[in-house]
Parts: structure tokens; C-alpha cells; sequence
């Protein structure tokens, strides 16, 4: 049986991010602008390294490939109706592509939870583009999966605070 190294998954996922318009920096302005409130010193390179953490997770890096697959798919014309006309509209009560997204964000607590409802709600930056269609093709699933990182980020920088504020008082 072949088997595919982390490594293999981990570039692909980079990759088809990058085809799609989606950069890292991209993320990490959604991620300062979720975390600066919260933590005065956070720094873009800081927002950056946390998304950078959140895509080397498996779990996370096949709710992107599957996602954005399913996108490209719905692109092409290859599902089957009525899930074509579905995705290919991003339908208001399908959530499927919420449901996908929200599994990816578990891992990260509630901060991430709550980071994600408000990023899918709200649409800040290139998930905004990404959701209105301001590039071309379908990103039914990928916009909510950017919201995923970015909000995963965001509580995994969230938590890391807590820890050095322990760890100062502990000292």
C-alpha cells in the first residue's frame, strides 16, 4: 500500500492554497486582526508561524485538500445534481461546507470555536474575497477553510498567551 509522508501532504496542501489566491500572510492579517485586541505585542511574524503550525496538522490539511477538491469539481461541472447547483452557488442552507470546517477548528478550544463563527459571519479579508467571488471560481468550501485556520491560529495564539502569563506569575 503507498503512503503518502506528512511532508508530501503538508506542500500539496501549500500549493493548492497558493493556486487558489490564498497566501499565508493573507491569513495571518485576519489572525492579527482577531488577536491584537487581546495581546498588544503580537507581531505579523507571530500571526504568520501560528498559521504556519496550523496547516502541518493532517486533520487540517485533508479538510483543505478534500474542500478545495470538492471546489474545483463544482468548477468543472463533475458533481452530480443537485449538488452541482449547490455548491456551485454556495447555497444559504447548505453547511456542509461550514460542517467541514468547524471539525477542522475542534482541536484549537473555544476561543477558536467562537473565532470561527465570527469569521463566517463577518467575512474579514481574503475570506471576504474568497466568499464574494471577486476572483474567479468556485470557493464554496475554501472560504470557510481559510476562517478554519485563521481562527484556529488565532485561539492557538490565545492559548500560548495564557501559558507565558503563568509562566510570569509563576516565575
Amino acid at each position: 500500500m503507498k503512503r503518502i509522508s506528512s511532508k508530501e501532504v503538508y506542500e500539496r496542501t501549500l500549493q493548492l492554497l497558493t493556486e487558489r489566491g490564498v497566501t499565508i500572510p493573507a491569513i495571518a492579517e485576519i489572525v492579527y486582526e482577531m488577536q491584537s485586541p487581546y495581546n498588544k505585542e503580537l507581531t505579523m511574524a507571530e500571526c504568520i508561524e501560528s498559521v504556519e503550525k496550523v496547516l502541518q496538522k493532517r486533520e487540517v490539511q485533508h479538510a483543505i485538500l478534500v474542500g478545495i477538491e470538492l471546489d474545483k469539481l463544482a468548477e468543472q461541472g463533475m458533481l452530480s445534481e443537485p449538488l452541482q447547483t449547490i455548491v456551485e452557488t454556495d447555497e444559504g442552507l447548505f453547511g456542509v461546507d461550514e460542517t467541514l470546517a468547524l471539525g477542522a477548528v475542534l482541536g484549537y478550544g473555544s476561543i477558536a470555536v467562537t473565532t470561527f463563527g465570527h469569521l463566517d459571519k463577518n467575512k474579514v479579508g481574503i475570506i471576504k474575497q474568497l466568499d464574494t467571488k471577486l476572483g474567479k471560481g468556485v470557493h464554496t468550501f475554501l472560504d470557510d477553510l481559510v476562517a478554519s485556520v485563521a481562527a484556529s491560529a488565532s485561539g492557538r495564539l490565545a492559548h500560548n498567551l495564557r501559558d507565558e502569563e503563568e509562566a510570569a506569575l509563576n516565575a
